[in-house]
């Protein structure tokens, strides 16, 4: 099957070629037919199976062969996600397949200058990527008028619910008109997610290219058994001794995340971390390294690292388990994108036994051990309570140096200055878009978005 045998416009499969696609993935062949329909649609897809570009090009479709309005563009299709990254890189999916279309895009989060933002919008655009706190910001500034929205385009919705975006997404749907098409699209589908979907969508079209909450089955997952005190070593260990480049680390806090970075670098890794404390700026240039293979390691915590999106990414390596299981989907989904291997290793101490246990009743499958020489656990080790962990107590234990947030709080990383900024690429392949899950919960986007 083809992109213009879905439906597509010449211009479209055009823009599509030209970046050496011609066969659109599963989740394409169903949605974009569906979205070109004109009805609501609820789709479920694992993350790097090409959902932007299904509902980017049959938008793009749509806005084009409807009238042109005069004057100021008003906003047409408005997409919401979660993240900056991703944001941004949903905005360049946008423009690279709007290329032949006469449509205008934009992007806007926080973390970045609003004034740039408001003169942008006050100039009018067709589509509009946006987080949710700064559009509600900016239309509290009178400069963000929803009304005219045809298309909304819930992206990572899941992901906006984890994160406590909830109250904000259903102060945007009041300010959108009551006519218009809904598209919902998440990784997983969770009882708030099919609440959502019921008080959202209007008889929608439901897809699902893959099991619900299944795990890739071209990424070879494993667990390494081993002390909380060694995990480190062991990461050094397994790089070193693997030869390991490209290697995604998550942490469970951005204070762990810091402390990793640190000592990898001290064991002469070329390290960085990227979290919500991070500039904008720091982290696009962090991203931009890594998919260079300028940087070696990116530790992250698992909402910055939702703009990840590489095609050919080899490992992902679980430093904390995550207490979502859920989130244990999506981290492993940043590896064995678009037909490529990955590896999915996570290094598990005693006292995450139980959340080992809820990700395998989740995914339905036990995840092959391996404990690997030199770093065998203390079989009398007792688990200690994580939480405690996290505020900086070990009880009957010193301080592990790194990950988890354990022991005290480092102001500053000595990871390596990044680039200059004209190293910078923009994120990622625009349609191995899957998006890349974070566990932290609070109460509102607003501030981060």
């Amino acid at each position: 099957m083809s992109f213009a045998s879905l439906g597509l416009s010449e211009t479209l499969v055009r823009a599509v070629t030209e970046h050496g696609y011609t066969i659109p993935t599963p989740i394409q062949t169903q949605a974009i037919p569906a979205v070109l329909n004109g009805g609501d649609l609820l789709a479920g897809a694992q993350t790097g199976t090409g959902k932007t570009a299904g509902f980017v090009l049959p938008m793009l479709q749509r806005l084009s062969a409807g009238p042109r309005p005069h004057g100021p563009r008003p906003i047409r299709a408005l997409i919401l996600t979660p993240t900056r990254e991703l944001a941004a890189q949903v905005e360049e999916s946008v423009r690279v397949y709007g290329k032949y279309s006469g449509l205008t895009s934009a992007v806007i989060f926080g973390g970045v200058g609003i004034n740039p933002q408001i003169s942008t919008l006050r100039r009018g655009v067709d589509i509009l990527v946006a987080t949710p706190g700064r559009l509600l910001d900016l239309h509290g500034q009178g400069v963000a008028d929803l009304r005219k929205v045809d298309i909304l385009v819930l992206d990572e919705a899941d992901r906006m619910l984890d994160m406590g975006f909830i109250h904000d997404i259903k102060r945007v749907l009041k300010l959108l008109p009551p006519k218009r098409q809904n598209l919902l699209f998440s990784a997983t589908f969770s009882d708030d997610i099919k609440k959502l979907a019921d008080s959202l969508l209007n008889n929608p079209a439901l897809i699902e290219v893959a099991r619900r909450n299944a795990t890739a089955d071209i990424v070879a997952q494993k667990i390494h058994p081993v002390d909380r005190d060694k995990k480190r070593q062991l990461l050094s260990h397994l790089i070193k001794q693997h030869r390991w480049f490209q290697v995604l680390v998550f942490t469970r806090t951005k204070h762990g995340a810091n402390r990793l970075a640190e000592l990898l670098v001290k064991d002469g890794i070329p390290t960085l971390a990227i979290h919500g404390n991070k500039s904008q700026g720091a982290r696009t240039r962090a991203l931009a390294e890594f998919k260079t293979g300028e940087l070696q390691v990116l530790v992250a915590t698992d909402i910055a690292a939702r703009g990840i999106d590489i095609d050919q990414l080899p490992h992902v390596v679980n430093y904390d388990l995550p207490n979502v299981p859920e989130d244990y989907v999506h981290r492993i989904g940043r590896t064995g994108r678009a037909g490529n291997p990955g590896e999915a290793v996570s290094l598990v101490c005693i006292d995450e036994a139980q959340f080992l246990r809820d990700i395998e009743r989740l995914i339905k499958r036990e995840i092959p051990k391996e404990v690997i020489p030199g770093f065998e656990p203390d079989p009398h080790a007792k688990p200690e309570p994580i939480q405690l962990r996290s505020q900086g107590h070990r009880p009957g234990q010193g301080r592990s140096g790194a990950g988890g947030g354990r022991g005290k709080p480092q102001a500053k990383s000595a990871a390596p200055k990044p680039a200059t900024p004209g190293n910078v690429r923009r994120f990622g392949n625009p349609l191995g878009t899957g998006h890349n899950k974070p566990s932290t919960r609070r109460s509102s986007g607003r501030g981060r978005g």
